[in-house]
């Protein structure tokens, strides 16, 4: 948010004796905000921004890259195989894990908190529009667990109460209903650093994708593609915070309110970026780009010898904004669900990044192609993995086990919740 007001989650008296005592807080707790005015609220859903976007770590933006066949570790983090790599990240005691579990349902604690202030406000458009915005992120972070772990704990209204894990096709069917409310009553779009309707409309397709309803999939993106309201942009407008007509909704991740640093995680030290080189492309990635592609100087650079991640260059000293949604995915989502009869869609993408037309054979070789510029125009933004998962290639073209098909619950998880199931291959 351009006007973060974050006392109303940390030191506000109204919701907390303190914000380290918040901060320690399990996440499933309950606390009381019926007396929330208006302008409370206001406030609140500012801060939700905030937590939403700070409360996963870091590395929950490039979770799927890290898995997923496009980065190794750095020369700063020690050097091994991809396989090896995952090996060490895919443990239910790994630092990694727990953050992302842990972070976002720290997130949903105050989303349900949102709903519920906002149930107690009067009726109004307004009202309306803030639990439309709620329902969003709450329909975003069920998203992001259900790619990650299956089926998860669905918790509509903060509790202390032990609960266990709902099935994937329960999750999934939670998220289209939360997305369904966002669409019906979130503010129409504006401004790409604010949700909106057709923020919504985009998550909403991305789900119908990730299942395989590839009809509704397509008209969500298409509705998007045709609404005039976005256009496909440069990408040095998108991945150099400037003023672009392609972004959906991204978080706008402000230095002085964030804990979000991408770029440390794909510069070296010497970089006049200088981060700490925890990732770096793998040579299928950096071969990835001919040389007339617009997107291949802010994507992948070489610096003194080192391969680097180039889109988030703010360095050490700033950040730089998370992109959740943009219209190029919309033709990418479009022209997979249709199949080859959506190849007009795939070649507009690529002619206006600067590439020739593909004419695919078939409906195999037509996937491929998609699935290739998804890995080119995506790359670093968070979804090679789970496509690949989604698709069934990930065993093939990754080479990973049937366990790390899915992530591992947190070992903490299972000891404070014996509910809880362990994902099969992981032992509890």
């Amino acid at each position: 948010m351009k006007t973060l007001i974050i006392t109303i989650l940390c030191g506000a008296s109204i919701l907390f004796s303190s914000c380290d005592k918040q901060l320690d807080m399990y996440p499933h707790a309950s606390v009381a905000t019926n007396s929330l005015t208006g302008d409370d609220v206001e406030a609140f859903l500012n801060g939700v921004y905030n937590r939403v976007q700070n409360s996963p770590s870091v590395s929950s933006y490039f979770m799927f890259d890290i898995i997923g066949g496009n980065l190794l570790q750095g020369t700063a983090s020690g050097s091994g195989s991809y396989n090896v790599m995952i090996d060490n990240i895919l443990q239910p005691d790994q630092g990694n894990i727990a953050g992302q579990w842990n972070g976002y349902y720290t997130a949903l604690y105050q989303v349900n908190n949102l709903l519920e202030a906002t149930s107690n406000l009067e009726e109004s458009d307004r009202k309306k529009q803030i639990a439309g915005i709620a329902h969003f992120f709450r329909g975003y972070i069920y998203y992001n667990l259900v790619t990650r772990w299956g089926g998860v704990p669905i918790i509509k209204a903060n509790t202390v109460d032990k609960l266990p894990r709902n099935t994937e096709e329960e999750t999934w069917a939670f998220i289209e209903e939360e997305l369904t409310e966002a669409i019906n009553n979130a503010p129409a779009y504006t401004d790409y650093y604010y949700v909106s309707k057709e923020a919504a409309q985009a998550l909403m397709a991305r789900t119908k994708l990730a299942q395989g309803k590839n009809t509704e999939a397509a008209a969500l993106a298409e509705a998007l593609i045709s609404s005039g309201v976005f256009t496909l942009d440069a990408f040095e407008k998108i991945f150099r915070d400037q003023q672009n007509s392609e972004e959906i909704f991204a978080f706008r991740n402000l230095a002085i309110e964030s804990s979000i640093n991408p770029s440390t995680l794909f510069y070296t030290y010497a970089h006049p970026s200088s981060g700490s080189y925890n990732y770096k492309p793998t040579p299928e990635v950096m071969a990835l780009y001919s040389t007339d592609d617009k997107r291949k100087a802010i994507s992948i650079d070489t610096y003194s010898g080192l391969d680097v991640i180039n889109k988030y260059p703010s360095g050490q000293a700033g950040t730089d904004p998370l992109i959740v949604t943009r219209l190029a995915e919309m033709y990418l989502i479009s022209a997979e669900a249709q199949g080859l009869s959506g190849l007009n869609r795939l070649n507009e993408l690529r002619t206006f990044r600067g590439l020739a037309n593909v004419n695919p054979a078939n409906e195999e070789e037509y996937l491929n192609a998609v699935l290739l510029e998804r890995r080119k125009e995506l790359l670093a933004e968070g979804f090679r993995w789970y496509d690949l998962v989604r698709l069934n290639r990930a065993k093939q073209e990754i080479n990973i086990s049937d366990a790390q098909l899915k992530l591992p619950l947190p070992t903490r998880e299972l000891f404070l919740n014996d509910l809880l199931e362990q994902n099969t291959g992981y032992g509890r």
